[in-house]
């Protein structure tokens, strides 16, 4: 039975994973992502996302607990204004951005970086059959993100909520930031962080369907 590995701590893509029916674990990497930003330059929202998907799932790929696993690594940057937004950390920071966003629109890119650590046929005996490809693949989900008008009282509640500090952009979708998102563009489960269709696309350079990894006591 083939394992996946999520290489992040966030609940959402475990829960979003969960609710898929596909079958994982969870094992968190130790990444700087200021410093690997810093180390790379990178600046660009789009690329950015991907640098750092990639950053998670090799350092967990990494990990003795990795061995004969797939590790899928993901990280999701705002884009907004020409600007890439991270997690705001501080209410201030929250506040500030949310002002600005309100009834406006911005795009959410999820980055998403997949590791096959399975043995290949290099690794093994002539006269066994391994299944590890070797993969180390990438792709990008965007989604256009379009927001409500937010009034200073509905910003400030939601910031004392405390969701936003912890999440790219300062908003959730699947959360109590949903009721201040008007529509999206684009593949939704990105803007939660993991995009279900773009993980089936990445399995295929595993020589994997995606439904060899649902939970058969999934409900």
């Amino acid at each position: 039975m083939t394992r996946l590995i999520l290489a992040s701590q966030s609940p959402a893509r475990a829960k979003l994973l969960t609710e898929a029916g596909i079958r994982h674990e969870v094992l968190v990497s130790d990444v700087n992502e200021d410093a690997v930003q810093a180390h790379y330059g990178v600046t660009d929202a789009h690329d950015t996302a991907l640098l750092l998907a990639r950053a998670k799932a090799e350092a967990v790929a990494a990990l003795p607990e990795a061995e004969g696993a797939l590790v899928i690594g993901c990280d999701s940057v705002f884009e907004f204004d020409g600007e890439s937004h991270g997690k705001p950390y501080t209410a201030e920071v929250a506040r500030e951005r949310m002002l600005r966003m309100s009834g406006s629109k911005g795009v959410l890119h999820t980055g998403h970086w997949l590791v096959d650590c399975r043995e290949t046929a290099v690794d093994v005996d002539e006269d066994e059959i391994a299944d590890g490809t070797g993969a180390t693949v990438g792709s990008v989900s965007s989604a256009v993100v379009h927001f409500a008008e937010m009034s200073e009282e509905d910003i400030d509640a939601y910031i004392a909520t405390g969701e936003p500090l912890h999440c790219a952009g300062s908003f959730t979708i699947d959360g109590l930031g949903g009721a201040f998102i008007r529509k999206v563009d684009g593949d939704p489960h990105a803007v939660v962080g993991l995009s279900i269709s773009t993980l089936r696309d990445l399995l295929v350079h595993a020589n994997l369907g995606i439904t060899e990894l649902w939970d058969a006591n999934h409900q």
